[in-house]
């Protein structure tokens, strides 16, 4: 498939236009940012590491009837997706209490929840992606109720997948993020599961050490984001191969905006 011209970029991804106007290339890139962009550098490697990743946990949800964006992996850094019209909207999962949720509620870090909460965070830099409710959607139309019911079904059946997927090779899923949108099939919208799933969206822990295994080593300044994405890889079975990386240099800059009118894929 050609590649086209550029008609986004994120901060962890670029896409390219094909000769398909209902497909996308997706590229991987190697930067790493937290607190909405504050913190930044770029992880040789991290880019390949996640496309891979993510490549192998859509497959499988494909497999169990959870319909996303992705048509196939390329390269070592691109996939082939379809393009879809993002709802604004995160959708953050939580299984395990830590990171924003004890800070907001002064609630233990690593409480275990009786059951997965569904948090709705909007998609907007310049406001810092704030945490609203469910009736904040409807009223101002991000999507409708019926849209959201089986968003909130899909997010309960990969949760649980996802869960025995990492339970199977000793890591815990405490929390992760997902993305949905609307795609025309026949005519009529429907819901996918779009963006990508890998340790830049999940928080993952060793069953047994506890061992950060995802992003939070980079915010945190713990170091080894790399080796630890690599063990993941590891433990689902698919890295065949491992690059030599090296972080570079960590800048504490302002968010800086990228204009695009680019609405439909998001990074």
């Amino acid at each position: 498939m050609k590649k086209g011209k550029k008609i986004y970029e994120g901060k962890a991804k670029i896409i390219y236009a094909t000769q398909d106007k209902d497909l996308v290339i997706q590229y991987f890139k190697d930067d790493a940012t937290a607190f909405n962009n504050q913190k930044k550098t770029t992880i040789e490697g991290k880019g390949v590491l996640n496309n891979r990743i993510s490549e192998h946990i859509l497959s499988n949800l494909s497999q169990i009837g959870i319909k996303n964006h992705l048509v196939k992996r390329l390269n070592m850094r691109e996939q082939v997706i379809k393009l879809v019209e993002i709802i604004p909207i995160e959708f953050i999962v939580r299984n395990v209490a830590t990171g924003s949720l004890t800070k907001r509620l002064g609630i233990e870090d690593g409480t275990v929840l009786k059951e997965p909460l569904i948090e709705y965070w909007l998609k907007d830099d310049k406001l810092g992606d704030p945490l609203i409710a469910e009736e904040h959607i409807y009223a101002f139309e991000w999507a409708n109720k019926k849209e959201i019911e089986k968003v909130k079904k899909m997010i309960l059946r990969i949760n649980d997948f996802m869960i025995g997927m990492f339970r199977g090779i000793g890591i815990k899923l405490i929390d992760f993020k997902l993305e949905f949108g609307r795609v025309k099939i026949n005519g009529k919208n429907e819901i996918i599961l779009a963006d990508e799933i890998s340790p830049d969206t999940c928080r993952l822990w060793d069953s047994i050490t506890d061992k950060k295994l995802d992003k939070d080593r980079f915010r945190k300044d713990l170091g080894d984001l790399i080796p630890a994405y690599t063990e993941v890889a590891k433990r689902l079975g698919i890295l065949h191969e491992q690059s030599n990386v090296t972080a570079v240099n960590v800048t504490k800059l302002s968010s800086v905006k990228k204009k695009s009118k680019w609405k439909f894929q998001q990074s």
